[in-house]
């Protein structure tokens, strides 16, 4: 069978990762979410460096092998906030690439964030909606790491880099590596906030996904962005103002066994 989605991975680099074991347990939980797809029109590429030590893989799964070097700014310390954010775009957009071009032909890639989890109907609902542009996810879950509630946001897509499903051909891939832009790298395939207004135009506009599609964790050391945990985030904000405290406490979701079968895969 054909794969209608793919999905692409991109791993950081070893000397990148405050905590290589955390990081190789969340992408193994990672991992065993993307396999518990219902449909069986799917595949996934995971990207790492040379001498990573990766879980185990299942089937439908390949390794993209690069070399890149550690990304010098992965840490913001003393440096400008943009600076920051375009050492991480880049980084992340050229591990991106590779497993575009490692991919081949593609129709809807997702690309998912090493730590993130996503729901288990993704390949089935693109199996049922071929050659549409893509979806962006209006709404996820965002999961304090290892806790039992969840926080229902709207607005996702420009809050979690696991927010995108996107007619391959719209990416407009370079033929080679060399051949992209920095530039190119940053904005198509380094962040989710500008993808959507890229498309739109361009006259291929997302659509909403029709149900959430994703969930971010937050709160851990490993995580690409630095998250904070849902009720800091969330809630201490509104301390002072009762009725959106009441409305932020409705979205609050626990990891039920409908929740961990629809996302955690088991």
């Amino acid at each position: 069978m054909s794969s209608a989605l793919t999905f692409i991975i991109p791993v950081r680099h070893q000397e990148n990762a405050r905590d290589w074991h955390l990081l190789k347990c969340d992408l193994a939980q990672t991992v065993a979410s993307i396999a518990a797809q219902q449909s069986e029109a799917w595949n996934a590429i995971v990207v790492a460096n040379q001498g990573a030590d990766l879980p185990t893989l299942p089937s439908r799964f390949s390794v993209k092998w690069v070399d890149f070097p550690p990304n010098p700014l992965h840490e913001q310390g003393a440096a400008a906030v943009e600076l920051f954010r375009d050492a991480i775009r880049l980084d992340k957009g050229r591990r991106i690439l590779a497993g575009m071009l490692h991919g081949g032909q593609m129709s809807h890639v997702m690309i998912v964030d090493d730590d993130d989890l996503v729901h288990r109907n993704l390949a089935g609902f693109v199996q049922e909606n071929p050659g549409k542009p893509g979806w962006y996810f209006s709404h996820g879950y965002i999961w304090k790491d290892r806790g039992k509630l969840l926080y229902l946001y709207s607005n996702f897509s420009q809050l979690c880099g696991t927010s995108h499903i996107i007619r391959s051909d719209l990416y407009q891939i370079p033929a080679t590596m060399a051949d992209a832009s920095d530039a190119y790298v940053r904005r198509m395939l380094g962040s989710h906030i500008m993808i959507d207004g890229i498309l739109r135009d361009r006259g291929t506009a997302l659509e909403p996904l029709p149900f959430p599609g994703a969930i971010y964790r937050v709160g851990h050391s490993g995580s690409w962005s630095n998250s904070k945990g849902i009720f800091r985030q969330f809630f201490f904000p509104t301390l002072r103002s009762p009725l959106r405290l009441l409305k932020r406490t409705a979205r609050l979701r626990l990891k039920t066994k409908a929740m961990q079968r629809n996302f955690f895969g088991y």
